[in-house]
């Protein structure tokens, strides 16, 4: 199994913007998840195979999830950043996330 590759991370401001990338062989189900200090890992956002998107409670009409299946690679477009979102997010297989996970990409929102 290739590992994840997540990028996109970086350090914004409360109201901003980021878009994260993972570069994932294959059309499986995917999702984006993400771990904050002190906290489990939670899941913040899945796609289909067929598109069909699901999102969570707090992450709803700011974030969306989308695919390039061409480029094998899954985006999530975070809007509106607050500061509990800052976390390392990830990306696996959705709904149940299974094999390596890769090394996150780091999501800092901070004035």
């Amino acid at each position: 199994q290739v590992k994840p590759v997540e990028s996109g991370g970086g350090l914004v401001q409360p109201g901003g913007s980021l878009r994260l990338s993972c570069a994932a062989s294959g059309i499986n189900p995917m999702g984006w998840y993400r771990q904050a200090p002190g906290k489990q890992r939670e899941l913040v956002a899945g796609i289909h195979s067929g598109g069909r998107v699901n999102y969570a409670d707090s992450v709803k009409g700011r974030f969306t999830i989308s695919r390039d299946t061409a480029k094998n690679t899954v985006y999530l477009q975070m809007n509106s950043l607050k500061p509990e979102d800052t976390a390392v997010y990830y990306c696996n297989f959705y709904p149940v996330p299974y094999g390596s996970w890769g090394q996150g990409t780091q999501a800092t929102v901070s004035s």
